[in-house]
């Protein structure tokens, strides 16, 4: 059976901005501060704006640190170490000192955020350890950004563009963004206009596109047609520089601890997998599909059908609303 901490860290993984990546998930399922419509892990259940402790740093230092071991004795490449959770990253309060425990290892660090707790000082403190940081900017009005990411009630939209503003201002790593465009709900022209305004002020390194390619939380959450993303890409164009798209599945392979369970679980808690990328991680470590009927049988992982295609999550734990 697997390790409860083999959860915190995974992969490395291939991911479409950052190369060959060890994911880090520092969140138990889980703690967001947004419900995204479009999130492949399904409904926030712990809406929260919250810091507080989830595990000891040591402990996630320690996984990070096997996963690194494993990979070097596979011989596959690490590119990132990458903050990508089972809810909001920053929720964390021991980020920054998980952080300052991970850079001697040598490896460049990401993390990936919703950018609603920018507002507060420790939280951009934090981020600003980090070699990059990639803020969510899906909306740049209220009533948009309240349908497609759903924000616990607490929280403001210009207090959360006031935060990014401030992080931005001081950041000396590299800072990205990434725009989710859902059909009928973010894509027009007027509310993408209002995003490239914001990001030109915000000034990124590279401002990302992208549209859901896996099963969302809302079932009527669909990517625009491509006539729809193109003009977007051209809107954004007009205003920032480095404009790129993530409109499609990643590439390359998901790599292995050696144990198939302990990586289908570790790697759906957060990424959702293909089925062919299921069957290729269980070829690399000699296992059969049984192994995945089998979680799926424990009620440990979950089969979606999304676009004529099979994907695997891990099912999540419930929790309860703060």
């Amino acid at each position: 059976m697997s390790d409860p901490n083999d959860l915190l860290a995974f992969g490395p993984v291939p991911s479409r901005r950052l190369g060959q990546s060890v994911g880090i998930n520092n969140i138990p399922p889980k703690h967001c501060s947004l419900s995204c419509i479009y999130c492949q892990l399904g409904r926030t259940n712990s809406l929260s704006v919250n810091r507080q402790v989830f595990y000891e740093p040591a402990l996630l230092v320690g996984a990070v640190e096997a996963r690194l071991v494993e990979a070097q004795r596979r011989g596959l490449t690490v590119d990132f170490l990458t903050y990508v959770a089972d809810g909001e990253p920053t929720l964390d309060l021991n980020l920054g000192r998980e952080v300052a425990l991970l850079q001697p290892l040598g490896v460049k660090l990401a993390v990936i955020s919703n950018a609603t707790l920018l507002w507060r000082g420790d939280v951009r403190d934090d981020l600003a350890r980090a070699d990059l940081v990639s803020l969510k900017v899906d909306a740049a009005d209220e009533q948009t950004w309240r349908r497609v990411n759903r924000p616990h009630g607490s929280l403001r939209l210009a207090k959360v563009q006031q935060g990014m503003l401030a992080f931005a201002a001081g950041y000396t790593g590299t800072l990205i963004t990434e725009t989710m465009l859902v059909r009928g709900v973010n894509d027009s022209v007027e509310q993408v206009s209002a995003v490239a305004a914001f990001l030109q002020q915000l000034a990124p390194a590279c401002s990302y596109l992208a549209a859901p390619i896996r099963p969302p939380a809302e079932r009527s959450s669909r990517a625009p047609e491509q006539a729809t993303i193109d003009r977007a890409f051209m809107i954004l164009n007009a205003s920032v520089p480095n404009v790129d798209t993530l409109t499609g599945n990643e590439t390359g392979s998901f790599g292995s601890s050696g144990s198939a369970e302990t990586d289908l679980l570790s790697i759906t808690a957060v990424h959702p997998m293909r089925k062919e990328a299921v069957a290729a991680l269980l070829q690399r470590t000699g296992s059969a599909w049984s192994v995945v009927q089998d979680l799926i049988d424990q009620g440990k992982l979950v089969e979606h059908r999304y676009n004529e295609t099979s994907y695997y999550i891990r099912r999540l734990s419930s929790c309860k609303s703060s």
